[in-house]
């Protein structure tokens, strides 16, 4: 461990002036009310998390007693620090489930999509693969606009544009949405394919498929795309971050580290 802390900071340096990285957690698929989706998020909250990433699907259909059953009793505990974006089971039912319970909860309206600043020198960009994000867009006309210089940026939507998940693979349709995002965030991370998946590096951006936060765990085929999967482990990605770079890791609800990496970004 402390090999792999020195180097970190040799990789990235110390954080500036000495303040704490930020950790943020993120998974998917999660919210099914499960005695394993339990032990996962109370190993999250128990890690104090300065922000939970929540990356859609709150089973089956995101009804307002989905929430209530599903959702509230397992990551509720969250919520204030909770930055989610909608997944296909919940989004057909938003306008009694996922909209009332966010604004309850955060104590406003949230928006299909939105962006959080300057979390550990780092801006956070919800996306949402639910909604229409072709060209012309407005969602892409809005993110277009918010994309600046520099990839100290972590984009998350719920449906992968890349997957080896065996049952629902590649997601074409969302190309828009990593055309856009491809080299100016270092990190775009995704649900849906019910595994942990780390992808190589493409343009200067990593993806990450979290969605491995209940039991019914999809297999993940050979895709040489791949830098490392697991299709066995319940777990959700734990990451730091900081000025300039983010280390990570996919954990288990008992705190075993599946697999660890690092990224480099550059500020704006």
């Amino acid at each position: 461990m402390l090999a792999e802390l020195l180097a970190a900071v040799a990789m990235f340096g110390a954080p500036a002036g000495g303040t704490e990285p930020a950790v943020v957690w993120a998974v998917g698929d999660g919210a099914n009310g499960t005695t394993e989706a339990r032990r996962l998020a109370t190993a999250i909250r128990r890690d104090r998390p300065d922000r939970f990433l929540y990356l859609g699907d709150v089973y089956p259909s995101g009804t307002r007693s989905d929430f209530a059953r599903n959702y509230d009793p397992v990551y509720g505990a969250l919520a204030r620090r909770t930055s989610p974006t909608p997944g296909n089971h919940e989004w057909g039912n938003r306008a009694t489930g996922y909209f009332p319970y966010w604004k309850r909860e955060l104590g406003r309206a949230i928006d299909p999509w939105y962006a959080v600043d300057d979390v550990g020198g780092w801006q956070l960009l919800s996306l949402n693969s639910e909604a229409e994000h072709g060209a012309g867009s407005q969602q892409l006309r809005w993110l277009q606009g918010r994309l600046g210089e520099g990839s100290c940026r972590i984009a998350f939507w719920h449906r992968p544009r890349f997957s080896a998940g065996s049952v629902h693979g590649d997601a074409a349709d969302v190309a828009p949405l990593w055309d856009a995002v491809e080299g100016r965030a270092a990190l775009v991370l995704n649900g849906h394919d019910h595994n942990s998946q780390r992808f190589r590096s493409r343009g200067g951006t990593v993806e990450l498929v979290a969605g491995a936060g209940g039991p019914n765990l999809y297999r993940v085929k050979r895709d040489r795309r791949l830098a490392w999967s697991d299709a066995r482990n319940v777990a959700a990605l734990r990451m730091e971050l900081t000025p300039g770079g983010a280390s990570f890791e996919f954990r288990t609800a008992s705190g075993r580290v599946l697999r660890r990496g690092a990224v480099k970004c550059s500020a704006a």
